[in-house]
């Protein structure tokens, strides 16, 4: 059975109407139908990352009667982004989820939100600029850090470490992670090598990344990777060279074949951040509909993001994720 349409508007309407109403008891009226129309405008929905965000919202919504749910996909575009939000707006939507990849600010998409007035919540990437209801997401330089302490204590301190990038370099989640990870590296006797190009988020980025470092260095100790799909790819370069006893890989996000990889007997996968893209996807959903019940509710809310090794792999792994 679908839950009931935002129950916890119909309360909070009776909880007013009890404070407010006369102290004889009179019929009331029945509460009109209508429905609430959301819309979920994605920058791209490239790979499964931002797809399962966006299914995720999907499938929240399906449980509720009397609400309907407007998808985008911008694919990667910028202008189009905006054009979008303004298409979503124009059919009087009641609020707008917003996932902006790797999108660093979309002001003119946040203004016309703003000149209509209503809720909009982030999704994983907070936009520079402009204003916004609220955000869901992790905590990326955390994420770093607990990758950094992780290669630090297997490697005792000492050692020579490849880190492959994401990219663009104003790419803040990229940065955010990688520098959570080198704020405890650094403190070590660990020399880390970047690679000197990036690697687009891909497993095929990772690949080529891998390759040229594997070609440049006879010794490497351990591989970080600002993603799992990099660091997915980095492995069947290393796997390829023959190298695979040689280092170990630590990547972020939590990706299922990453955690499958970790679950492998002898992998040399070592451990992964979980940013599980379908929780924040159902949160942002709650999220969002706290909002249009008048409840209050954080601006910003950072979702935990544990480090997963093969000592807690299985609490995490879902083999039907889409991610």
């Amino acid at each position: 059975m679908k839950r009931l349409l935002a129950l916890s508007i119909v309360l909070a309407v009776v909880l007013v109407a009890a404070g407010c109403g006369p102290a004889a008891p009179t019929a009331a009226p029945e509460a009109e139908a209508r429905t609430i129309r959301l819309g979920m405008v994605n920058f791209s929905l490239c790979c499964p990352y931002f797809i399962g965000m966006s299914q995720a919202v999907e499938e929240e919504e399906a449980f509720y009667d009397g609400i309907e749910l407007l998808i985008t996909d911008a694919d990667g575009d910028a202008e189009k982004l905006t054009s979008d939000v303004e298409d979503v707006l124009a059919q009087n939507v009641d609020g707008i989820i917003l996932s902006g990849a790797w999108l660093e600010a979309a002001p003119g998409a946040l203004d016309a939100i703003k000149k209509a007035g209503v809720p909009v919540v982030m999704v994983d990437r907070l936009l520079k600029g402009g204003e916004y209801t609220s955000w869901v997401g992790p905590n990326n330089y955390q994420i770093g850090v607990q990758d950094g302490q992780y290669i630090v204590d297997r490697l005792g301190g000492e050692g020579f470490i490849i880190d492959l990038r994401g990219g663009p370099a104003d790419n803040s989640i990229g940065l955010d992670r990688t520098n959570g990870m080198l704020s405890v590296v650094e403190q070590s006797n660990i020399q880390v090598e970047m690679a000197p190009d990036f690697g687009g988020w891909s497993s095929d980025g990772g690949f080529t990344l891998m390759e040229d470092m594997l070609a440049k260095y006879d010794k490497i100790d351990a591989v970080f990777c600002e993603n799992d799909s990099m660091c997915l790819g980095a492995q069947k370069a290393i796997e390829d060279a023959g190298r695979s006893d040689e280092m170990f890989l630590c990547g972020v996000d939590g990706e299922k074949a990453a955690l499958e990889n970790i679950m492998t007997e002898g992998s040399n996968y070592a451990c992964t951040g979980l940013n599980n893209s379908d929780q924040i996807g159902r949160a942002a959903f709650h999220r969002m509909m706290a909002v249009l019940a008048g409840l209050e509710a954080p601006q910003d809310t950072v979702l935990p993001s544990p480090l997963i090794t093969i000592d807690n792999v299985y609490q995490h792994y879902n083999p039907d994720s889409v991610f």
